[in-house]
């Protein structure tokens, strides 16, 4: 199965040029989370720039002056770069432009956000996927309607994962129907498959994200997760995953679900193993808690071979909504998309 050639998006396996980075700087999105998150993101960063460049978006100048304090041995090989972009939050992967080829030009595609269904209206978000384009010097192909990049897998073969939770929501494209959103993802991205599974995590503000639930570890090959434990709030949900990969002829492994993780309420968060970063033959995988992030790390070892499996903690930026997947994106090598 081949993508038509007007459009293609790059499978994240593909080279890269560069990762942009989110850079938390609004303290009062995060509470007491907000050092830690910091902390996690600067240990994720320079993992990630031993292989790769890292552009770091800053929203504010508190953002550049934490950033450049706590990265500057990297920023002074060039590995990272700071760069001013309108954000209001970190997660990039939904508010940043989604990178790759129309009519045979790399290009950034925009959609409209409206802050996960009008949840979190945070100013700048709005502007953050044009800036990245600028400063990327490509050019910008807007389309009409809303569409977080968090919402949408590719396996650069044609086919495309997303959720009737998330983009048939009311709160983003009410008119919508599976039919018409099919009309308008293919048209944008260039795909010939569309493969729907139901619901997301329990408590995901961002409406059941594909990348929270199930992503392509290759052309037709996807991962997903299995239940730990009896009291893993999502075991229904992850069978249901599992079960819809299956029926859709999709070549499915599974690793272990973090199991139950709470906030400081008690309350279930949508902790995920499904959230890492493929970054040039590495992949950066999210852990939460000891045991469940010793198996996960070990089954995704087995799934993925041909990549190294980085794990690094992210319980801290899993309070502000997400993980190393949310809060990057790629900047695919040109060769790659131009090919």
């Amino acid at each position: 199965m081949t993508a038509p050639i007007s459009s293609y998006v790059p499978p994240e396996w593909a080279p890269q040029a560069a990762v942009w980075v989110g850079w938390p700087h609004i303290r009062s999105e995060w509470g007491e989370a907000f050092d830690g998150a910091r902390r996690e993101i600067t240990a994720f960063v320079q993992a990630l720039a031993q292989t790769t460049r890292v552009r770091i978006a800053c929203g504010s100048q508190d953002a550049l002056t934490s950033a450049e304090n706590a990265l500057s041995h990297l920023i002074a090989t060039d590995r990272v770069e700071l760069k001013a972009v309108p954000a209001g939050d970190i997660w990039l992967r939904d508010t940043g432009p989604v990178i790759g080829r129309n009519a045979g030009v790399e290009e950034a595609a925009r959609f409209r956000f409206n802050g996960w269904g009008e949840k979190f209206v945070i100013p700048g978000d709005t502007e953050t996927a044009s800036a990245i384009a600028k400063l990327e010097g490509l050019p910008i192909r807007t389309h009409p309607f809303v569409l977080e990049g968090g919402a949408v897998e590719f396996d650069g073969a044609g086919r495309m994962l997303t959720t009737r939770q998330c983009v048939l929501n009311r709160n983003r494209n009410p008119e919508w129907t599976q039919e018409l959103a099919e009309g308008a993802l293919r048209a944008a991205f260039g795909v010939t498959q569309i493969i729907w599974l139901n619901d997301g995590l329990l408590n995901d503000h961002t409406d059941g994200h594909i990348d929270n639930i199930a992503r392509f570890i290759g052309p037709g090959r996807v991962i997903c997760q299995t239940p730990s434990g009896a009291t893993d709030p999502n075991a229904s949900q992850l069978t249901d995953i599992y079960e819809t990969l299956t029926e859709a002829g999709l070549d499915v492994v599974t690793i272990p679900s973090p199991g139950l993780i709470c906030d400081e309420s008690g309350h279930p968060v949508p902790a995920s193993h499904m959230n890492f970063l493929i970054s040039n033959r590495r992949v950066f995988l999210p852990v939460y808690e000891a045991d469940h992030s010793t198996n996960a790390t070990r089954a995704l070892a087995l799934a993925m071979p041909e990549f190294d499996i980085i794990p690094l903690p992210a319980r801290h930026i899993l309070s502000g909504g997400g993980a190393f997947h949310c809060m990057t994106q790629q900047v695919p090598d040109s060769e790659d998309v131009d090919r």
